[in-house]
């Protein structure tokens, strides 16, 4: 089924984005072709009752707004990159910098949020317009300072600090874009929203991002598609370029198989089958050492109930990517128990790596569903992708898509409920888990 969910503003491109919902007896999600962005998640709890179990808004006008990448997917590289910096055939690539002194999951304007196009090939223009992430397909003046006459480097100069200064909010880019002489014919959008279509028992969306979008090499053509078979949920991504590009694509979901609102996933079981994960720096980037998991606050080869998990090893959350098994074949890498409920999440992944983060960036400041408020630790994430920054660390798997070849992963999330629990019976379950861990700790957790 597909119902219109909003309609893009004006000054992006008024689109129309529309809401496809999947439903089995067992399961029902609504996804978005604004950013493949999963926006309600319904499972059925041991007696029967759906709750939606991810975390996100009621309105377009939420996801417009600033928000944590709620259920979209992200990319051309999700997780961090060093620097926002690599080399790749003797060429350094330079990416924009949005998370600290890193690019995270693609940059400014990744997969999941919007991008404007302009029309100009002056050289001064396209070195402003790959400044401020906009693309140039056809001549016209519209950085120039007279119709004909391409402005000099100083005012390009100029011009890409001023964006800067400004956030490179993409109102503010347009309100400034029109100001140097921007025809508003010439403003356009073709990269919006994503391309649907409709399958029989799911949607697959496509895009096409430019060559040199956010800094990356290549035009890179990129399949989603979600399927729904009774309770599992299967997200393929598949990509070629035409030329070499890394590339790392993932669902931003955050799940709370409480129900989304809940006020924390203390109550929640979680076991992820890695023998390693990758410690990171005060930035979020892997130091480049494969640690073992043995012995440490990161062993969760057996089930945890992870509030008192994080209580005994004074953690104050997770996010960390946890090393898989490396291969193409199905695995599964990761299981979530909520026993109040019985709901169960089980996933499945070709992938390498699997960051797993408890959302503690999550602050209470946003309004999400149903008036919802998301304060710290209130949802997990469960991000099945390759190791953080494996641009820069030749040990880590490959990340590079080449010409002519195809990159292809499938996540699956198996959606049930159990009657038992996970972890030893005799535990006692009679109450909530009253922790509070939202404050900060004094562990690091490198």
């Amino acid at each position: 089924m597909t119902t219109a969910f909003g309609r893009m503003p004006p000054e992006e491109g008024g689109g129309e984005v529309e809401k496809f919902v999947l439903q089995s007896d067992s399961v029902r999600v609504e996804i978005l072709s604004f950013g493949c962005i999963i926006s309600t998640l319904e499972t059925k709890d041991r007696d029967g009752h759906f709750s939606d179990i991810v975390l996100g808004f009621d309105t377009l006008e939420g996801y417009m707004r600033k928000h944590p990448f709620f259920g979209a997917v992200v990319g051309r590289v999700a997780n961090r990159i060093a620097n926002g910096r690599f080399n790749l055939d003797g060429k350094q690539y330079q990416l924009f910098l949005n998370n600290g002194p890193n690019s995270l999951h693609g940059g400014a304007k990744g997969f999941d949020k919007v991008k404007i196009s302009v029309s100009c090939q002056h050289t001064a223009c396209s070195v402003v317009a790959k400044a401020c992430d906009v693309y140039t397909p056809e001549p016209c003046s519209i950085f120039c300072s007279e119709p004909d006459e391409p402005s000099s480097d100083r005012v390009v100069l100029g011009k890409v600090l001023l964006l800067q200064n400004l956030g490179w909010d993409t109102a503010v880019r347009t309100q400034h874009l029109e100001r140097w002489r921007l025809p508003r014919h010439q403003l356009h959008h073709p990269e919006v929203l994503w391309s649907p279509q409709v399958l029989p028992n799911g949607v697959r969306f496509f895009r096409l991002s430019p060559d040199s979008e956010e800094g990356y090499p290549g035009d890179l053509k990129v399949w989603v598609t979600y399927t729904l078979s009774g309770r599992e949920l299967a997200i393929n991504y598949q990509a070629q370029t035409s030329k070499t590009t890394p590339i790392s694509l993932t669902n931003h979901a955050y799940f709370n198989l409480a129900g989304q609102g809940s006020r924390h996933v203390y109550d929640h079981e979680i076991s992820i089958e890695a023998d390693s994960y990758l410690p990171v720096d005060d930035t979020k980037i892997p130091t480049g050492e494969v640690a073992a998991v043995q012995g440490t606050g990161f062993d969760l080869r057996q089930p945890v109930e992870l509030g008192k998990h994080l209580q005994k090893f004074h953690l104050d959350g997770f996010d960390h990517n946890f090393c898989l098994h490396q291969g193409q074949d199905r695995c599964l890498v990761a299981r979530v128990f909520h026993p109040p409920t019985g709901r169960t999440m089980e996933v499945h992944t070709t992938q390498p790596g699997i960051q797993f983060y408890t959302g503690n960036n999550l602050d209470g400041s946003l309004k999400g569903k149903g008036a919802a408020v998301y304060p710290k630790h209130s949802a997990f994430c469960l991000e099945t992708q390759n190791w953080p920054d494996a641009v820069n660390k030749p040990h880590f798997p490959n990340v590079l898509l080449h010409p002519g070849e195809e990159y292809n992963h499938t996540t699956w999330l198996d959606l049930h409920f159990a009657e038992g629990f996970l972890m030893e019976p005799d535990r006692d379950r009679r109450g909530d888990t009253d922790l509070d861990l939202r404050g900060d700790t004094d562990l690091d957790l490198r």
